[in-house]
């Protein structure tokens, strides 16, 4: 695999704002959501011009997109013993504007399948970042944090689930009280005290305890879910609320190193997270016996692991070629995953 060219773009603070308030019920949802997900995909379809000219490359040379959407509920396995995952997007617009073939709805066959329907990445965590003989820790922090434990075997010992928050919670309280988008290189979070008792409540969670495979979201982990956390206790400094969560992250992160990723020597970090250098050193606290780095010093910087990620698996859907997730999803079965979107 190379990368050939990487463009990014912030999303727009409407945008942004309802595409967090479609996580909880909300009235004409039905409506919202679909304006919402052609919102989103515009500004997909610009992103792949933008790649499309940094690289030099025409779109009838792409063999596919691979676009996942943005989560608004997870609830696998709920109500009806099949549950659901909902990713807002508009693949067949998406395949109008950029003429090119489109793969998305990566998750719902999995669920059908009677599996958890994430985490997607850790297959591709071990077609990059495994090695022979050696197991080896991969943690992705983006809005949750999933852990992907691969094992000396490769493909026939992989296992992979959600740890819980990772930035969510940190960015929503980040923007409450300071304004700010996220909290940079974590520097708020370090100018404040760790809250014991806070923490504790944190982590009185049953998701927490529960083995693997689990998957998680905003569903449960979310501003509502840390007020009525935060109700228990009275005139903690906002600094500190900061600090308290980001060690929530780390210390759920490494609860699940140290449970199923023991005998490795390395965490390999990507997402957003990697970029937040207390996070960073509260998880090398955390984890002594362990290297704690960026995925950059493994060939793949952080903010490019999920995006490659779901280029890895568009292909695998383009080739009808089956991924087998049992271990990590819970599936019953190896099953081809994603839809495809003709251009």
């Amino acid at each position: 695999m190379r990368i050939l060219a990487y463009a990014s773009a912030p999303l727009s603070q409407a945008l942004t704002e309802e595409l967090l308030a479609l996580n909880s019920p909300g009235p004409n949802e039905l409506h919202r959501a679909a304006l919402a997900a052609n919102a989103l995909v515009r500004v997909y379809a610009h992103l792949v011009a933008n790649l499309l000219e940094k690289s030099g490359i025409a779109n009838a040379q792409v063999t596919a997109i691979g676009a996942h959407g943005q989560t608004v509920r997870h609830q696998p396995q709920a109500f009806d013993g099949t549950g659901y995952t909902l990713q807002l997007n508009n693949p067949a617009l998406l395949a109008e504007l950029t003429g090119i073939d489109v793969v998305a709805d990566f998750r719902s066959r999995d669920v059908a399948a009677g599996g958890q329907g994430a985490p997607l990445v850790p297959a591709f965590h071990q077609s990059v970042f495994g090695r022979p003989g050696e197991t080896i820790a991969t943690l992705n922090i983006g809005g949750m944090s999933n852990l992907t434990v691969l094992g000396p075997q490769l493909a026939d010992d992989v296992l992979g689930f959600d740890c819980g928050p990772g930035n969510a919670l940190m960015d929503a309280w980040c923007q409450q009280h300071i304004g700010q988008a996220f909290d940079a290189d974590g520097a708020w979070a370090a100018a404040g005290r760790v809250q014991c008792d806070l923490l504790a409540a944190l982590l009185d969670e049953f998701y927490f305890g529960q083995p693997a495979p689990k998957s998680t979201g905003r569903d449960l982990f979310n501003s509502v879910w840390l007020a009525r956390k935060l109700d228990q206790f009275t005139a903690i400094a906002p600094v500190d609320v900061q600090a308290t969560l980001t060690e929530l992250t780390a210390s759920a992160c490494a609860a699940g190193v140290k449970r199923y990723g023991f005998e490795s020597e390395n965490l390999i970090v990507c997402g957003g997270g990697a970029f937040n250098g207390h996070l960073m050193r509260r998880l090398q606290a955390h984890l002594p016996a362990l290297q704690v780095s960026s995925s950059q010093a493994h060939g793949l910087p952080p903010l490019q692991v999920e995006a490659a990620a779901f280029a890895w698996l568009a292909r695998k859907t383009v080739l009808r070629e089956t991924l087998s997730l049992k271990k990590i999803t819970g599936a019953q079965g190896a099953r081809v995953l994603g839809a495809i979107y003709p251009a």
